[in-house]
């Protein structure tokens, strides 16, 4: 198996830093680089708690910015070549996507480990990533998951 290149979607949550933290150990063994990718999805709710401010486009694409760069720093993965994007859209076809797009070897990505009424009502982004990418994909279940 050749592996030259990991995509690794994030949502900045507990199960992608696991998975991002997989990802680059995959990495180092395989000599890979690894695509770091944050799907921003538009929002539609108002905030009353805010005051009514629905923030703009321009402040997820600044906390993206930076949340990318603090992501992963060189002293975590020497060596790995790292590369940072962010996208609005839908993330299962933005992440698709994006595999097609770049030649991504393998998608590593986090599970939430929702309970199964849970996992009905809101669905899942990993599964339909398996079901769907034309690349392997490897699930990360959190250490510590709600049953």
């Amino acid at each position: 198996m050749k592996v030259s290149h990991i995509l690794v979607p994030t949502d900045f949550s507990g199960p992608a830093r696991e998975a991002t933290d997989y990802a680059l150990g995959l990495a180092r063994n395989f000599g890979a680089t690894v695509s770091l990718f944050h799907v921003i999805e538009d929002p539609v709710v108002y905030v009353p708690a805010l005051g009514g401010y629905t923030p703009q486009p321009q402040d997820f694409e600044n906390f993206s910015d930076a949340a990318l760069a603090d992501w992963v720093v060189a002293e975590d993965a020497p060596g790995v070549t790292i590369h940072r994007e962010w996208k609005h859209g839908h993330p299962v076809a933005s992440i698709l996507d994006y595999a097609a797009e770049h030649g991504c070897d393998l998608i590593v990505m986090g599970t939430h480990g929702r309970g199964s009424l849970s996992h009905l009502l809101i669905g899942s982004v990993a599964e339909r990533i398996v079901r769907k990418a034309t690349c392997p994909v490897l699930t990360v279940r959190p250490a510590s998951v709600e049953e």
